[in-house]
C-alpha cells in the first residue's frame, strides 16, 4: 500500500516554565483614570459632518435619536448602542427603510420589536412611510455594540 510514516518522539526528564506575562499594578483609581481618559478622547473624536445637502442626512440623523429611544428589554442599552441597527436609508420622499437583527432568534420581543421601531420611525417628522427589514445575516455578535454600550454593561 502507501508509505508507512513514523512518528520520532523523545522522553524528557521536564521542561523549563516560560516566563509568565506581569502586569504592573495599577489602583482603581488608575484604572477608572485610564478609562476615563480612553472614553474621553473617543467621545471628543470628530467624526466627518454629513453633507447637508445629501438626501434625508437630517432626517436620518432624526430617526437615529428616535431609535435611541428604544431600550433592549433585557439589557439597559438602546438598540442602537446594542449595534442591533444595520443601516438606516431615507429616500427624497421622507420613505425610511431600517435594515435591523435582534440579538437571538429566540429574543422574547422578536415579534414586536420590529412594530416598535415602524412606530418611532414613522412618529419623526418628515417621515412619510417606514419599513423595518428583520434580518438574520450577519448574526449580532458583541463586538457590534458601541463603546458607549460596552461602558454601560462593564466591559470596557
Amino acid at each position: 500500500m502507501g508509505e508507512e510514516k513514523k512518528i520520532e518522539m523523545e522522553e524528557v526528564e521536564g521542561v523549563t516554565a516560560p516566563p509568565r506575562a506581569r502586569v504592573a499594578p495599577e489602583s482603581p483609581a488608575e484604572t477608572f483614570e485610564r478609562k476615563r481618559d480612553y472614553l474621553a478622547g473617543f467621545l471628543s473624536e470628530k467624526k466627518p459632518d454629513p453633507d447637508p445637502h445629501s438626501a434625508g442626512s437630517q432626517l436620518q440623523d432624526a430617526v437615529i435619536e428616535a431609535l435611541k429611544s428604544i431600550y433592549d428589554p433585557e439589557i439597559p442599552v438602546d438598540i442602537y448602542e446594542l449595534g442591533l441597527i444595520y443601516d438606516v436609508a431615507i429616500s427624497e420622499d421622507g420613505d425610511a427603510i431600517v435594515t435591523m437583527t435582534l440579538t437571538t432568534p429566540h429574543c422574547p420581543v422578536a415579534e414586536s420589536m420590529p412594530g416598535e421601531v415602524e412606530l418611532r420611525v414613522l412618529s419623526v417628522p418628515g417621515i412619510r412611510d417606514a419599513e423595518v427589514k428583520l434580518v438574520w445575516d450577519p448574526p449580532w455578535d458583541p463586538s457590534k455594540m458601541s463603546d458607549e454600550a460596552r461602558l454601560e454593561l462593564g466591559m470596557l
